[in-house]
């Protein structure tokens, strides 16, 4: 059985925590939406932290670390951060995570679950993973 989460208007870091610890407990997730995650700071922070991550890498001589521009695959960069994966418990737990930009047609239908504590009210400036994966290059968001 695969749980349907949808991404749009919870927070990055507290859905991440949540996806973590189900797919470490053996549940397969699937997250919609993920381009509409919620990055809370100011544009301009947040803009420069993920620019400074990306630019970490050498490209060109393939040496890592490699960040990923595309919202689905920041979403699940920050999950597998929150998992043990050099074990071989948490590689097979983050195999469990599937993560798209929209509704693919195959889960439109399904039930969406919404978690409670990623969905609280935000009071201050935030931005959201589709608009750091615009700025960031992406084609597609």
């Amino acid at each position: 059985m695969v749980t349907v989460i949808d991404g749009q208007d919870a927070i990055l870091g507290r859905l991440a925590s949540i996806i973590a610890e189900r797919i470490m407990n053996g549940e397969e997730i699937v997250v919609v939406n993920a381009e509409k995650v919620v990055v809370t700071g100011t544009k301009e922070i947040v803009f420069a932290k993920y620019k400074h991550r990306l630019e970490l890498g050498e490209v060109k001589r393939r040496k890592g670390p490699f960040y990923p521009r595309r919202a689905d695959l920041l979403f699940k960069r920050t999950v597998k951060g929150m998992i043990p994966r050099y074990t071989t418990t948490g590689r097979e737990a983050y195999r469990n995570l599937r993560a798209h930009v929209g509704i693919p047609e195959e889960y439109s239908q399904a039930e969406k679950e919404k978690p409670e504590f990623a969905m609280r009210k935000i009071s201050g400036k935030y931005t959201t993973l589709g608009a750091v994966s615009k700025y960031l290059g992406s084609n597609i968001r």
